[in-house]
Formats: C-alpha cells, structure tokens, sequence
C-alpha cells in the first residue's frame, strides 16, 4: 500500500527527546482516508489512488461531487487528493488509510499551500537595496526602469513587484517524532506551509528513498 495520507496543519509546539533535548514539531490531524478512486495505467495513463478527508454535509457539494462519492460508496468529503503508486500495490475502494501507516522515524514530504503574503514590492520581495532616504532624492524603494526605446517591452522574467505566497510548497524530508493513532494525530518535525487548518499532503520521503 502507497504510504500518504491526507492531514490538517493544528499547529506547533515542542516535545521532549530521549536526551532531553527540545524538538520543536508541527502537530496533524492525519486522516482517516478513505479510497476514493483507484487509477491505473491500463486505463488512465498513470497509477495513482485517490484520498478523501474532512467530512461535510452533503448539501455543500455539488451534484458531481455527489455521485463521484456515491460510486465509491464513501460519506461527503471536503478534500480529495491523489497519490501516486509505484510498487503496483492497490489498495481496495472504500479502504480507509489512517494515521498508523507512518511510524516514528519514518521521513516524509509535506505538501501545502503557504501562507499568502499579498501584493509586495520589489525591495521586500526580492530584496533589492533601496535609493538614498534624503528628502530630495526622489527614488526610495522603486524598482527601476523596466526596458528602454529597444525593444520596447518588458522581458519575462524581470524581478518586479507582484503576489508573493498562496502557492503549492514542498518540504521535503521530515521526520516524524510521534504518532498517536487513537487520536489521529502525527507530529512532525519542524514547520510545514500553510496556516493553522490548512490541508496538507504526506507522502513517503522520496529523497530518503533514494539515499536507501
């Protein structure tokens, strides 16, 4: 079975290792998962399962969403995400995939949306040095020209002002310090994207498997 489970970022704190050491974790509601849809390459190109989390009313979905649920007779859920398989290993539809299929020690990526940080300027978003601050100086924290008369237009990729977060993010190789599976909670270590109840991904650590 594909090891990931689908999460809600609740937010961080601090355990304490067998050395007494401090390590500072990110705690998440991991799962229950239930097996929406399972892809294979024969007919979908890829393989791949697909997970569910958060239970809604049935009212707040959409006639689509309804009956993609109801096929794989599973309750109303807010979320669905997929996860790749590479071992050819299915699990059935309907399976539920909870917190225990990682373990202590296990090492993980976290997949999230970061935290949005609006519409920034090109001094705090790229970090370019500012003009004089003197009263007649006239150029503080402006970007600069953006072209000349040749070719008249802006190049792509120029570093300019624009949004900056709200985007998918992944750190990759975490360590998971603890898991409770009666409460579904995993506690990994360090920080993951998002803000407290955002949705994260967890997948087995591809580096780490590299490395192995």
């Amino acid at each position: 079975m594909p090891k990931g489970i689908l999460g809600r970022k609740l937010g961080m704190t601090q355990v304490y290792a067998e050395d007494g050491r401090a390590v500072p974790v990110t705690v998440i509601e991991a799962g229950p998962c239930p097996v929406v849809q399972v892809k294979r390459k024969e007919t979908d190109g890829y393989e791949a399962i697909q997970l569910g989390f958060d239970p809604v009313p049935e009212a707040r979905l959409n006639k689509p969403a309804r009956g993609h649920l109801s096929k794989a007779k599973v309750k109303p859920l807010r979320v669905l995400r997929e996860l790749r398989v590479e071992d050819g290993q299915f699990p059935e539809v309907g399976a539920e995939i909870k917190a225990d299929v990682f373990s202590a020690g296990d090492r993980v990526d976290v997949i999230g949306t970061s935290k949005g940080r609006g519409f920034l300027g090109a001094v705090a978003r790229h970090h370019f040095n500012r003009g004089p601050m003197s009263h007649g100086s006239m150029y503080h924290r402006r970007p600069g020209t953006g072209g000349a008369t040749d070719p008249q237009r802006v190049f792509k990729g120029r570093r300019l002002p624009g949004r900056v977060g709200n985007a998918r993010v992944t750190v990759r190789n975490l360590r998971i310090e603890r898991v409770d599976p009666e409460r579904n909670l995993i506690l990994v270590r360090g920080a993951v994207p998002g803000v407290r109840g955002a949705y994260v991904l967890l997948r087995a650590a591809r580096a780490a498997a590299k490395k192995a």
